[in-house]
């Protein structure tokens, strides 16, 4: 397995012929790798990872880690098939909502052990929670502020883990655009000033708004989007079950599964806008877990949209017959099979939150029970009533744990979605230099100082 570090020697002059001083090592690392029989990165997402632009060639990554992905470049890596890594390879990018820098931190350790792209998303009540429960929030404030916090600390951090990052954000019905509004207009200040968005795509869900003015609203924010670079993500139909405040579990049936005839429409809306948009689909998906048997999955239903697209588009239609890229909503819970059978109608995303939430929960309440009697009391535990429980009731020691777990589970959706030694980085090595814990061993963070 080649590294992306063996890449890049030096950092070239900023020239239009950028990309040509890069290809060249790349295509030499690849033909060695192919000789000796290992499995290098994808070609196009290892040319992607050095240049944020083949227009741009001054936005030159030195480094493998590039911190956040333009979707401009890994859009098209993703949604088209003649050059798709993701339709080639046929895996999809696991996409975790997070609430902390914790999460945050367990999301980029997660990627980094299964040598991967990752997508880190924040809803509006996560936003807000970000930026702290008691600052006011009117006219969504607090909740700008706490994306903006959490877009530099994935931008700085991604950077020390080494991994490629989309920077997304999720469900944002009708009240909530002015969230979106105040996070675009950071987006646009941080491209005048750099040449780039501070986030990579935004989620527009006016599924439960008229088709016609869903439509409506996000044609007029994928044309603003796209002139900075931000990838759409657009809702059809009505994810059930209840989440961050949301609750549609009385929704009719019939609203939890999308028609081949309004994707279309979506589709000739706003093709000709930008081809920068996905559609979240609904096949049936529901936030949450459930007992077996109360969610049922229709991924056919994209398979069915695909066809029916296709054969309208008739000579336009891509080589593959998938002219649309889907996400996936509620794959917390989800049958592997159903996973794996969406990945073939052209999903290219797919959300976790609801597990994540539990194994996080997992984490502190495993600490909790293994050291119960250490953590009532300041002072006093069965190794004597004089005995202090710092070192027990320390917070980065449950807080630790809980990202234990929750790296264990991103594990899962990382196999489950075929997201695995993509970008050839290698075996992920033991921390060093790093405070002890005396409870769980090396601590990665704290420096001995």
């Amino acid at each position: 397995m080649c590294h992306f570090w063996q890449v890049c020697t030096g950092r070239p002059q900023h020239t239009n012929n950028g990309m040509k001083w890069l290809e060249p090592r790349v295509d030499a690392i690849f033909e060695r790798e192919n000789k000796s029989g290992n499995t290098g990165p994808h070609r196009e997402l290892l040319l992607a990872i050095f240049f944020k632009s083949r227009n741009q060639p001054h936005s030159f990554l030195p480094y493998a880690a590039t911190s956040v992905l333009l979707t401009t470049i890994l859009f098209p890596l993703i949604s088209h098939p003649s050059h798709s890594i993701l339709y080639c390879t046929g895996y999809a990018i696991p996409a975790v909502n997070c609430v902390s820098s914790s999460g945050i931190n367990a999301c980029l350790e997660a990627a980094r052990k299964n040598d991967a792209p990752v997508i880190i998303q924040f809803s509006s009540g996560g936003s807000q929670f970000y930026g702290g429960k008691g600052l006011d929030n009117n006219n969504y404030q607090a909740a700008i502020a706490g994306a903006i916090s959490g877009a530099f600390h994935v931008r700085t951090m991604a950077e020390q883990y080494g991994v490629p990052v989309i920077l997304h954000t999720d469900h944002c019905a009708k009240k909530l655009l002015p969230w979106i509004d105040g996070l675009l207009a950071a987006s646009e200040r941080y491209y005048e000033k750099h040449g780039e968005p501070l986030f990579s795509s935004h989620m527009i869900d006016l599924s439960e708004e008229p088709i016609e003015e869903n439509i409506d609203i996000c044609k007029d924010y994928l044309a603003r989007m796209s002139k900075v670079g931000i990838l759409l993500e657009m809702e059809l139909g009505i994810t059930g079950g209840e989440e961050d405040g949301v609750d549609n579990t009385d929704v009719p049936l019939e609203d939890l599964y999308s028609k081949p005839e309004e994707i279309y429409q979506v589709y000739k809306e706003l093709s000709p806008i930008s081809d920068m948009f996905t559609v979240a689909a609904a096949f049936g998906n529901v936030h949450g877990v459930y007992s077996p048997g109360n969610v049922k999955l229709e991924p056919k239903i994209l398979s069915r949209a695909q066809e029916y697209i296709s054969e309208k588009l008739g000579d336009d239609a891509p080589a593959d017959k998938k002219p649309v890229s889907f996400v996936f909503h509620g794959g917390s819970g989800s049958d592997l099979t159903d996973i794996r059978e969406s990945l073939g109608y052209g999903v290219i995303k797919m959300n976790i939150d609801t597990d994540t939430q539990w194994s996080y929960w997992e984490g502190i309440k495993n600490f909790e029970s293994k050291y119960h009697d250490y953590l009532q009391t300041q002072i006093g535990n069965p190794e004597g009533p004089d005995k202090p429980n710092k070192k027990y009731y320390d917070p980065r020691e449950c807080m630790r744990s809980a990202e234990t777990v929750t790296v264990d589970r991103l594990e899962q959706s990382f196999g489950d979605l075929r997201c695995q030694k993509i970008l050839g980085l290698g075996e992920m090595g033991e921390a060093t230099n790093v405070l002890e814990s005396s409870v769980f061993g090396p601590r990665k963070g704290g420096l001995p100082v």
